[in-house]
């Protein structure tokens, strides 16, 4: 198993053209948030911006769209159909297809909140095919679906803990190596298995492990941004195992500035946001 490093990261962070505008750097759309979860969609959102994005969409309930909307400076919000108590409904599904299709990748999960409509409608996202990042809720509404990954054939990245990972039906039983590679291998995705030394596991046999971060990372909201650069990293073009790499290092680096600035108790992820450019600027 390979342990990532910063010179890895630096060769797999990709070039940008002195030339370039904001349509060269990717377009990524995050399906995230309800009410009462407005935090979880801007700290994605912001998340890939910092990581290099150059167009990001923020598609969340109408009833969040105010807050997200003062909250978004550089990621563009839309309003969408939403359940009685405010989370995405089935008859949001056209308007995030037609959207999703002119993007390089999607995030799927971030403080979506869970509903039978928004299980049903993160199940039938599944089918389109770009590369897809399953995250939170996103994770959760597959159920006892979790058969349908199988069916995809873009690249799919999951970022589960370990408690998403056991209702996923991930065994923890013969440790955390043993599973992820299982679970990666049995359903064709790239596995993110968070915790301390987070571990990827790709299709292939391909694992990793993380040694970046610290305590202050275990706050609510660190794990949106996570997700975040991950999309971002593959709606730049990023190999799906390289860019599940370069995020988990760099997330974990940016944490370890936080902790060095504000120390490990009073960091929050919004400082991890605001180191993600210097985690990249100093490899």
């Amino acid at each position: 198993m390979q342990t990532i490093t910063g010179s890895r990261v630096r060769g797999i962070l990709p070039r940008r053209d002195p030339a370039g505008h904001k349509g060269n750097f990717g377009k990524v759309l995050c399906v995230c948030g309800s009410v009462g979860y407005t935090g979880a969609p801007i700290f994605a959102s912001r998340a890939a911006v910092r990581t290099g994005t150059g167009l990001v969409f923020l598609a969340v309930p109408k009833s969040a769209w105010p807050v997200a909307a003062v909250k978004s400076d550089e990621a563009m919000p839309f309003p969408l159909p939403e359940t009685a108590d405010g989370k995405l409904s089935l008859l949001a599904e056209e308007s995030i297809r037609q959207r999703a299709s002119d993007c390089d990748a999607v995030l799927i999960g971030c403080g979506l909140g869970r509903d039978w409509q928004t299980d049903a409608l993160v199940r039938n996202l599944l089918s389109i095919e770009k590369p897809l990042v399953l995250d939170a809720d996103g994770l959760n509404a597959l159920g006892q679906s979790v058969e349908l990954l199988q069916k995809r054939t873009a690249p799919t990245v999951l970022t589960p803990h370990e408690g998403e990972f056991l209702r996923l039906g991930g065994d923890l039983s013969r440790g955390r190596e043993a599973a992820a590679a299982a679970f990666s291998r049995n359903y064709g995705v790239y596995l993110v298995l968070k915790g301390h030394h987070t571990l990827v596991a790709a299709p292939d046999g391909c694992m990793a492990v993380n040694g970046t971060g610290n305590s202050g990372m275990a706050k609510g909201g660190s794990g949106d941004v996570l997700a975040g650069m991950l999309l971002s990293l593959l709606g730049q073009g990023c190999e799906a195992y390289d860019a599940c790499c370069a995020a988990v290092w760099l997330h974990g680096r940016a944490g370890d500035l936080a902790a060095a600035d504000k120390g490990e108790r009073g960091m929050t992820p919004t400082d991890l946001l605001e180191q993600i450019p210097y985690a990249m600027k100093n490899l």
